[in-house]
């Protein structure tokens, strides 16, 4: 490997460190002087622990968001964690608000990445777990959450859909969870 792939390597793993503390060194001491967990730490002590089955936990679109929102303090990871573990030995998709990024508020970047996340699982039929920990939408930018069908209102959707094929949902409420941000992934409980 040359040194300009090491280097190059080595930034961007730096880069990913970055990106998978959320809000900061800063927003963690604050989740846990409350006695709350961040994103990470949740899923961590969820799936089963890796024991070289490649049941492990999967991170999928840890860069989404990456450079945007810098007027807003910016959104690692789009302020959610999405990605596939093992509960119990079987599959599931989780989907988890970074409560460090925001307070979890959507942006957004956090609606596409949830909706990936559940088309892959639809397209799979994993079961889906969601830990809700969300303030709503990024009320500055409202107005580019709601009104397409790859935002905030194709979750809804898609959580109808998921409950129409028979694929079960799972909601844990973390937090608060004002607004859109609790009340669409509290009807998973009761689809």
């Amino acid at each position: 490997m040359s040194e300009t792939l090491r280097k190059t390597t080595g930034e961007f793993l730096e880069i990913e460190s970055q990106i998978q503390l959320g809000g900061g060194s800063k927003a963690i001491e604050r989740q846990h002087a409350k006695g709350r967990l961040t994103a990470r730490e949740r899923i961590q002590l969820l799936v089963d622990p890796d024991s070289g089955s490649q049941c492990g936990f999967q991170e999928f679109g840890l860069w989404a968001a990456y450079g945007m929102y810098k007027e807003a303090g910016g959104a690692p990871g789009a302020g959610v964690v999405t990605g596939i573990g093992c509960v119990h030995g079987v599959r599931h998709m989780i989907i988890a608000n970074d409560a460090t990024v925001k307070a979890g508020a959507f942006f957004p970047m956090t609606c596409k990445k949830i909706i990936r996340a559940q088309t892959m699982a639809m397209m799979a039929r994993l079961p889906l777990i969601y830990l809700v920990d969300s303030a709503g939408v990024f009320l500055p930018m409202q107005e580019d959450v709601f009104p397409d069908t790859d935002d905030f209102g194709r979750i809804f959707r898609n959580n109808a859909v998921m409950s129409a094929r028979g694929i079960p949902q799972i909601a844990a409420i973390m937090g608060f969870c004002v607004a859109g941000g609790g009340i669409c992934l509290c009807c998973v409980i009761l689809c």
